[in-house]
């Protein structure tokens, strides 16, 4: 059965660490600044934060320490999804690069479904390499989510699915504004969900955000996920900037809740992305 406006449920996501951040903006590093900007987003009404395996100063790594250290400040305090990456510019190997799968509370990690240019650079995300980190998921019961940065990415999604490297049901999460790649306009939303089939799923991010715009057209347009965070922008209007990524959860519930909807709790997200329990 379809979902009705009253009961549809809208998963808030949130990467809280950013790649450069100015004030009033305050970048959060260690793992208790994480945590603590985490707990405060979940308690303003998100239900999965987007982590990097990252060390002290930001920049990603291969090495667990930090990373579990965050998660077993948030864990002491919330119960909210936690998605791991696998992306990101490096030169990390396709086993560091996973490596956050390593960690049983990871629950749901990205999986980038192609290579595209990021402005001046590539960002490399080999078929055999998607099939190596949907395998590492599989084996870790980890669900992906699946990042669409360009149109020719689908057919790669139905390629993979058809080999059996990708189960159904597809969850796709459309990024928009990365330089060269999907542009952030509402036309890029309408293309590329006329991609789907009937009773797919669909989120989005918007980089380098600067109003909350692009998100409510895609809550109108059935997305079931919308990410905010200081990853991908600090603006939630223009020349508006949070000091906490708390501070854009909040405007991301509020505009949810102005438009009719609800963000979804943890455990309804676990519900609506099949996790059973919390490991």
């Amino acid at each position: 059965m379809g979902t009705t406006k009253q009961d549809r449920k809208i998963i808030v996501a949130v990467a809280p660490v950013g790649r450069s951040v100015d004030p009033p903006s305050k970048n959060p590093l260690t793992p208790k600044e994480v945590a603590d900007q985490v707990v405060g987003c979940a308690k303003a009404g998100a239900s999965m934060v987007h982590l990097h395996v990252r060390d002290r100063e930001g920049k990603q790594t291969e090495k667990l320490n930090e990373f579990s250290k965050t998660l077993d400040l948030i864990r002491k305090k919330s119960d909210i999804l936690i998605q791991g990456s696998t992306g990101g510019l490096t030169t990390l190997t396709l086993e560091e690069r996973c490596v956050s799968l390593n960690d049983p509370r990871v629950q749901v990690a990205s999986l980038n479904m192609g290579s595209v240019n990021f402005g001046e650079d590539v960002y490399i995300n080999r078929i055999p390499d998607i099939r190596y980190w949907a395998k590492r998921m599989n084996q870790t019961n980890v669900v992906p989510e699946l990042e669409v940065f360009d149109v020719g990415m689908m057919p790669a999604v139905r390629q993979l699915v058809q080999e059996g490297v990708l189960k159904p049901p597809c969850r796709f999460n459309f990024c928009l504004g990365f330089h060269w790649a999907l542009p952030a306009d509402p036309k890029s939303l309408f293309f590329m969900t006329s991609l789907l089939k009937k009773d797919e799923e669909w989120g989005m991010i918007h980089d380098g955000m600067r109003d909350l715009s692009l998100l409510a057209a895609a809550v109108a347009m059935g997305a079931r996920s919308i990410r905010v965070g200081f990853e991908d922008s600090t603006l939630y209007a223009p020349g508006r900037p949070a000091k906490t990524n708390p501070e854009l959860v909040e405007k991301a519930v509020s505009l949810i809740q102005q438009m009719g909807y609800e963000p979804a709790s943890p455990k309804e997200a676990r519900e609506m992305l099949e996790i059973e329990k919390i490991k």
